[in-house]
């Protein structure tokens, strides 16, 4: 049997990524990992709810942007208060693409990696 541990996206700015899963998701860091050339860092960010991780990779010798392709893959979080949740993307200005029929919509990381918001059902 299998479980879910982490997630990773690949940044090519961690101080700026941090700064955006706290104030977008109140993802906290629960873990780092740094390799001891200055190569990578590895940051855990935790919901502090479950087990479950995103890992932000930066990579030093990575400074462009990552092609994303056609952006079909995404991460879901669920907003307990999603019409508070909607709003504060809406004032972030990180909402790239709404679906009102399903009641979803999508914000993007500074990196572009596109991260779905849905309702407690």
């Amino acid at each position: 049997m299998f479980t879910f541990n982490h997630f990773n996206f690949n940044v090519t700015d961690l101080d700026r990524s941090l700064q955006f899963y706290k104030e977008a998701l109140g993802l906290e860091p629960v873990r780092r990992k740094e390799s001891a050339d200055g190569s990578f860092v590895l940051v855990y960010l935790g919901d502090g709810k479950t087990d479950f991780t995103l890992e932000l990779t930066w990579l030093r010798d990575h400074p462009q942007k990552y092609d994303l392709g056609e952006c079909e893959f995404h991460l879901a979080l669920q907003a307990q208060d999603f019409d508070a949740a909607k709003a504060r993307h809406d004032a972030m200005g990180c909402v790239c693409f709404e679906n009102p029929t399903m009641g979803i919509y999508f914000i993007s990381d500074p990196d572009g990696y596109w991260i779905e918001i849905i309702p407690v059902r």
